[in-house]
């Protein structure tokens, strides 16, 4: 577990992507809490458009054993079901492109496993829909109707919520990756036709004893993408 963050900054310097969490309860009423805070997330037109599924107990349970099984199918050949969206652009260019490759291979780096062995990394990888051991699962979904403003809100409903978790001692990890299986997780927790799984976010209290929770992701210097004009 990790120090409650006081201010805003030490709640975005300390939050970092956790990749592996302590099996320790969660209470709902935490979780509600920092909901009803971060619905004060800026939005256009106040339009609110995130909507909410969080996942926990046994039904938590129930879901990593169905995605264990469609891991297993995806393994043998299926092909049944397509990503809500493409995570990275199919063409990533410099210096995305380089931010992505070192924080990958960073990561791998902590956990002793060498570029070669892919097999050990598609089984690190595969934890994601474990969500790493947390006890709680978020999912956050729009609907279709809405477009690039609407998801840049439930961006920062999402940041919002990231750092609320923060000033609670929790931390937390965004998962994108849960956009692959949309109809899974859609007929699981009932998402309707008409509305798009974003993400996914896997929550609860950070493993300090886990190398990979040392990682700390390096930033771009601020003049290499901030401009200044006039003044």
């Amino acid at each position: 577990m990790t120090t409650p963050a006081k201010t805003v900054t030490e709640a975005l310097d300390t939050r970092l992507s956790v990749r592996d969490f302590l099996p320790d309860p969660v209470p709902m009423a935490t979780i509600r809490q920092v909901l009803a805070t971060a619905s004060r997330s800026p939005s256009g037109g106040n339009v609110q458009p995130w909507r909410i599924d969080v996942v926990t107990g046994a039904k938590l349970d129930e879901l990593k054993a169905i995605m264990q099984r469609r891991l297993a199918e995806v393994a043998a050949g299926d092909k049944s079901e397509s990503p809500e969206y493409d995570i990275y652009p199919k063409e990533l260019v410099a210096p995305h492109r380089d931010y992505r490759f070192k924080i990958g291979e960073d990561m791998y780096a902590r956990l002793g496993i060498p570029r070669e062995d892919k097999a050990k990394r598609l089984q690190w990888f595969a934890r994601n829909y474990q969500f790493f051991g947390a006890p709680v699962a978020l999912f956050c979904s729009i609907d279709r109707r809405m477009g690039p403003p609407q998801w840049s809100d439930c961006g920062m409903f999402l940041q919002s919520l990231m750092l609320l978790l923060r000033e609670q001692g929790l931390d937390s990890c965004a998962q994108e990756c849960w956009a692959v299986y949309p109809k899974t997780i859609g007929d699981f927790i009932g998402i309707p036709p008409e509305r798009m799984l974003f993400t996914g976010m896997a929550i609860g209290w950070r493993n300090p004893d886990h190398p990979i929770n040392g990682l700390r992701s390096e930033r771009a210097a601020v003049d290499s993408f901030a401009q200044f004009h006039g003044g």
